[in-house]
């Protein structure tokens, strides 16, 4: 069920690949395909399985550099709150 962000966002993973999630249609559509979004964020698929599981606060990766984030921070920031 989409429309928890309304946004588009790409996840660029440090060892290669991608998670396209896109959250503007009725229901949240997730690819691995990079496909042009407002927001893009950079971290590691261990970081990012840590942030997944609730072992680690997005907002502390970002501070410590563990997550990079290029575009819109609103997004972001709205991406943040479902985790």
């Amino acid at each position: 069920h989409g429309g928890k962000f309304k946004s588009k966002v790409n996840f660029k993973f440090k060892e290669g690949g991608i998670v396209h999630l896109d959250d503007t249609a009725d229901s949240t559509v997730v690819s691995n395909e990079e496909v042009e979004a407002p927001c893009t964020v950079l971290i590691s698929l261990d970081n990012f399985d840590k942030m997944l599981a609730g072992e680690m606060n997005p907002m502390m990766a970002f501070m410590t550099g563990k997550m990079k984030i290029e575009g819109d921070k609103g997004v972001a920031m709205k991406l943040a709150s479902l985790f």
